[in-house]
């Protein structure tokens, strides 16, 4: 990946894993979300507030290589780009173990935007993208 344009780091906590001692699968999906909100609200946009106006930027499709699986207490940090292409906004993000920066996840998530139910872009969200 290019230079992250946001870098959100956490932690892993207990109940996030499953019975083999790693993160379960669906977790990374949660840490991928929260990374592209908190980039959100870093750029001072609300998707509450989005959502109050009538405009729904929804996920379209998600593309995720698991490559190296976090355990608990282990730190990390999620890698976010953004860019445009056509109504679509790509989402391209990493995750990476901080401990030894081992590549985890690598994901293309693919967001929409709905203004009032209707398919469309939004200057708001296009002033994201590089």
């Amino acid at each position: 990946m290019k230079e992250p344009r946001f870098v959100s780091r956490d932690k892993v906590r207990d109940y996030e894993c499953d019975l083999q001692g790693i993160v379960n699968n669906a977790n990374y999906m949660h840490y991928l979300e929260h990374a592209r909100h908190e980039f959100l609200l870093s750029e001072h946009v609300s998707f509450a507030e989005l959502h109050e106006r009538g405009i729904d930027a929804v996920v379209a499709r998600v593309q995720m290589s698991l490559k190296v699986s976090l355990r608990p207490g282990d730190e990390y940090e999620c890698q976010l780009r953004v860019e445009k292409d056509g109504v679509k906004y790509l989402f391209q993000q990493e995750i990476w173990r901080a401990s030894d920066m081992k590549l985890c996840v690598s994901a293309t998530i693919t967001s929409v935007c709905l203004i009032d139910g209707k398919l469309g872009t939004h200057p708001e969200l296009d002033a994201l993208c590089e």
